[in-house]
């Protein structure tokens, strides 16, 4: 065995035992019945997307709370959305590995702490009473394209992507006395398991970008471009505005020109920009299409 091959075994041994001390059972852990708490935000303020807008200071107090409910159901609908597509990059990841590694058994430990997390996820939505959010139909056809063609380190891309700017906002949102109980602890057990993923993920990506064909990394560095403006746009439905009482356009056009949103959007990702920065995700032209999404200063 080479010796990227037992540094792999080695990272996914590690991940495995840690799986078996820290997974959870959301259904069993987590109080579904008890009621929300009148006053309390379901998601820190700060992380709405209309916070310190002319909007906002118009909103009512009571219509701000509401707010947060709509946009915390945005993110768990999409996270459904993520979490289903990364499920199935990772098994596509692993068809081509040798089955018996703890690299595979660890990939298939975590798609089944993702089916968990999605059901988690939707559980929320209909505990909260809101719409189900989806992506606009263009995001899903993207989405159906990424998971379908998807080079190797483009999968770990899209899979950092998607976990690590709601790992830095759930990091945010569960010691947050100001939040929900529940929510704050659907937030705590994705953030103590998504940690292993993260990690899996970077070390993974790392190996490819080494020994990636040229052409593939070529690619990866576009199509995760443009993996990221898609999740970023995709992360709070328009639709969420309307539910709340706000004219939808306008509120769009509040979030997309608030300083405030946008420096919570490029701290959401900062960590994950510097290791994409140290593997040479940006080299070329692609660099540009990074900043279009809003994540890359």
């Amino acid at each position: 065995m080479d010796a990227v091959l037992i540094d792999r075994e080695k990272t996914a041994e590690r991940l495995l035992a840690a799986s078996a001390k820290h997974s959870f059972d959301p259904d069993a852990e987590l109080d579904w019945d008890a009621p929300f708490e009148e006053g309390k935000w379901f998601w820190p303020p700060e992380l709405v997307s209309l916070y310190d807008t002319p909007l906002w200071r118009r909103m009512s107090p009571e219509q701000r709370i509401e707010l947060s409910r709509h946009e915390v159901a945005s993110l768990c609908s999409i996270g459904v959305w993520f979490e289903t597509i990364l499920m199935q990059l990772l098994l596509r990841h692993t068809y081509d590995q040798e089955p018996t590694s703890a690299h595979v058994r660890y990939a298939l430990t975590e798609i089944a702490d993702e089916c968990r997390h999605s059901k988690m996820f939707a559980r929320a939505v209909t505990k909260m009473g809101t719409p189900t959010y989806r992506p606009s139909r263009l995001d899903h056809l993207l989405g159906r394209a990424m998971k379908t063609v998807s080079t190797t380190p483009g999968s770990f891309t899209g899979t950092l992507l998607a976990e690590e700017i709601l790992d830095w906002m759930q990091r945010l949102t569960f010691p947050d006395e100001r939040v929900q109980p529940l929510i704050a602890n659907v937030a705590r057990i994705h953030v103590v398991e998504e940690s292993r993923h993260i990690r899996y993920a970077r070390e993974e990506l790392r190996r490819q970008m080494r020994s990636a064909p040229r052409w593939e990394i070529a690619l990866t560095r576009t199509s995760g471009g443009q993996a990221a403006r898609v999740i970023s746009r995709a992360l709070i439905s328009p639709r969420v505005y309307a539910e709340v009482g706000l004219d939808p356009d306008e509120a769009v056009r509040a979030a997309r020109a608030s300083e405030h949103r946008r420096d919570v959007m490029l701290r959401s990702a900062k960590r994950l920009m510097d290791f994409f920065e140290e593997i040479g995700m940006f080299e070329g032209p692609s660099r540009r299409l990074w900043k279009a999404s809003g994540l890359l200063a």
